[in-house]
């Protein structure tokens, strides 16, 4: 594994570690925030105290950072209470956890609501999220812990159960009955995942959904829906999928606002049931209905098949009994299939494995995950319309293994879902950080195993690609190609936009994916010795100086290597350079100082001065309009010219190592790169004495070979 330096790197490093010994997974969650829930429970029972959490404190900071941050009048008289300050005989969870359960309070997340809504509807997802055996009797220490899907790896989120009140009344998510806390400790363990209860401010009902379980979703507008829709919906609930709806609201200053139909734009609902029935008074016609919830509990449909409509005459008792019909204004609400296509302008549904909706069968699909990152100046390549830098983008190999088992119009093909989801941006809000608008396009690979260049793409269009780029969490699209092997290009819209994502791959047949890496591996050509009768005018030039300031001893400083170097380097005046720093002409004598003396003969110097006219050539190459720089991306061509072929994590490592605010690499700072690379590829190789690609150093020899090079 190549060397990193610590932050980033470091931290990416022991998470792929920890993968490797099973944790992330359901069995074995991460503890967010370092902290283990039974210990914790273990430590205040022995002390006999509440337990009180330092790393989501009971302060505005938890809150928010501008509407509900310090200078907001909202959280003047906000009071931090514990369950059991609020009322008596305070409870968990109140006759099994139910969709009732949930009541919006003083924040913009009816998205997060509706997906806790349509997980009450399955008893085992919904113990997943919320552990069982928690509550405010026996082992009662105030503390509780909630797990979710966070971008590949299940997390366990501790929390006190300190919650904000204003006159007594819980501010966010409540219970309709007012001594149930589950859900509002719910929503505080999910603020606390992603920094404060502002951060989940304004959001889409999806990205809950496959936070609670690890799903992938897929979207439908109702304009472009599927004749088989309704089968499709009654087929993902069937097979425990998450469902959502909304109706879009074209100026946003009229968002969340009721219409004259009881339903609301700009808002988000859960789906929680399909069903068909015979209307009895109708000749034995039948009507499909769809059962839909408001988060806020309340304001309802009041158009046909609303709780008091007259339609309900023209149910059996045992129709309506099985669609366990009722009056009451608790946001759940009947309307027939036809009207809900009417009125809703979009459908979610996050399904688990995922299953394919489309047919009668119910496929386990299998999944592939990748980690990534778009790096300004390197990797952040933009989408296919910069074509100069959307290259460099990460490129992940696809191989399309097997076709489906029920191909259609007899069409050999591979059903998949590519699914790109952008990570961090919700947490990272309050630093304004917004979502990228983020898409794909697929290529076939045509036997290439490298990372594919820029001709490539100019050349050989797309085999595929999402249908827009968006500001969503997550892109999904389903395919279908012919078994073969495939290159994933995921990016912003915009180029040198930065920032994490994760790449999965489903498919119902067998499949894999991987990111495209170079073989990490360096040609050293030694340049041959000049003779001493071709002498050029500058090699005469540069033996003359060298005497002159090598002096008897024929060996030379950094300090004089400055010197030599950068009176020559002078005169060339398309290089546009300043010179070697000091620093850089160090790292060249330890480069080329053989006999370990800390200076350079002559012998060396020639050698060192050889390879500095041959990285001169490609430096100017690339420099083509002489304003003494490359940029990054070039750099990675320029790197690969000099006969060093690099992954994206070590280019990345080079751009913010040596390119500067502007994204460029002067002649110093190349020449410095470069000369680095040789230098740890060498000693690397003179480890490597049987040749595997492994190496074993002690700490004293690693602190000398790093210290010096």
């Amino acid at each position: 594994m190549p060397y990193t330096p610590s932050g980033f790197f470091c931290d990416r490093l022991i998470r792929e570690r920890e993968r490797r010994d099973g944790e992330g997974s359901l069995s074995k969650p991460l503890r967010f925030s370092g902290q283990d829930f039974a210990t914790l429970k273990q430590e205040c029972l022995t002390k006999k105290c509440l337990f009180e959490d330092d790393t989501f404190p009971a302060t505005v900071e938890s809150l928010g950072y501008k509407e509900l941050g310090h200078k907001s009048n909202k959280v003047k008289n906000i009071v931090w209470k514990r369950p059991k300050e609020i009322c008596e005989n305070p409870q968990f969870i109140v006759g099994g956890a139910s969709r009732t359960d949930i009541c919006q309070g003083d924040l913009g997340d009816c998205w997060l609501l509706a997906a806790i809504a349509c997980l009450t509807l399955n008893e085992k997802l919904l113990f997943r999220v919320v552990p069982q055996e928690q509550s405010y009797s026996e082992g009662y220490c105030g503390l509780f812990h909630f797990q979710f899907w966070r971008y590949g790896d299940w997390v366990d989120v501790v929390i006190d159960d300190r919650i904000p009140t204003l006159n007594n009344q819980l501010v966010f998510t409540k219970s309709a009955e007012r001594n149930e806390f589950w859900s509002a400790l719910l929503e505080k363990a999910y603020a606390k995942l992603h920094g404060s209860y502002e951060a989940l401010k304004g959001g889409n009902t999806t990205e809950a959904m496959e936070d609670f379980t690890g799903g992938v979703t897929e979207f439908y507008e109702m304009k472009e829906a599927p004749k088989e829709l309704y089968k499709i919906m009654k087929k993902a609930l069937e097979s425990g999928s998450m469902m959502g709806c909304s109706i879009d609201s074209l100026v946003p200053a009229r968002f969340e606002t009721r219409t004259v139909t009881g339903l609301v734009k700009g808002h988000a609902y859960s789906v929680t049931a399909v069903n068909e029935c015979k209307q009895s008074l109708h000749k034995e016609s039948k009507v499909r209905l769809v059962r839909l919830r408001n988060p806020w509990g309340q304001v309802e449909w009041n158009g046909p098949w609303s709780d008091n409509s007259k339609e309900w005459v023209s149910l059996s008792k045992g129709e309506k009994d099985k669609l366990q019909h009722q009056s009451a204004e608790d946001g759940e609400f009947w309307m027939s299939f036809e009207d809900f296509k009417k009125n809703y302008t979009k459908i979610e549904i996050c399904n688990l494995t995922p299953d394919a909706l489309e047919d009668d069968k119910i496929h386990k699909w299998t999944v592939s995950v990748n980690e990534g990152r778009w790096v300004r100046g390197c990797s952040a390549g933009g989408c296919r319309n910069y074509p100069d830098t959307f290259w460099t983008n990460p490129q992940y190999r696809l191989r399309l293994l097997e076709e489906d088992d029920d191909p259609e119009d007899n069409e050999v093909a591979c059903s998949f879902v590519i699914a790109l989801m952008q990570k961090n941006r919700r947490k990272e809000r309050k630093m304004g950080a917004n979502l990228f608008t983020i898409g794909f396009a697929i290529y076939e690979m045509h036997g290439n195993k490298q990372h594919m260049q820029k001709d490539f793409f100019l050349f050989n269009s797309s085999k595929a690609r999402c249908k827009s780029y968006i500001n969503l969490r997550e892109v999904t699209q389903r395919f279908r190609l012919s078994p073969g092997e495939y290159v994933i290009i995921p990016s912003t819209y915009e180029p040198h936009q930065e920032g994490e994502f994760i790449l999965r791959v489903f498919s119902e047949k067998r499949n894999t994916s991987e990111e495209i890496e170079n073989r990490i591996e360096a040609d050293h050509p030694v340049p041959a010795p000049a003779n001493a009768g071709e002498e050029s005018e500058e090699d005469q030039q540069f033996r003359s100086i060298f005497q002159q300031i090598a002096g008897d001893e024929m060996e030379i400083t950094a300090n004089e290597l400055k010197n030599v170097l950068n009176s020559i380097v002078s005169k060339h005046k398309d290089l546009n350079s300043e010179g070697f720093s000091l620093d850089s002409c160090r790292s060249m004598i330890s480069l080329m100082d053989m006999d370990g003396t800390g200076r350079l003969n002559l012998q060396e110097f020639r050698h060192l001065w050889n390879k500095i006219k041959q990285w001169q050539g490609i430096f100017q190459h690339y420099n083509s309009d002489q304003a003494g720089s490359i940029n990054s991306y070039e750099m990675r061509n320029a790197v690969n010219d000099a006969g060093f072929r690099l992954n994206n994590q070590l280019y990345d490592i080079i751009t913010m190592r040596y390119a500067n605010e502007g994204m460029n690499i002067d002649f110093d700072s190349f020449i410095s790169c470069l000369v680095r690379l040789e230098a740890m590829f060498r000693a690397f190789q003179a480890f490597d004495q049987d040749g595997d690609g492994t190496i074993r150093l002690s700490v004293l020899e690693w602190l000398q070979l790093t210290m010096y090079a």
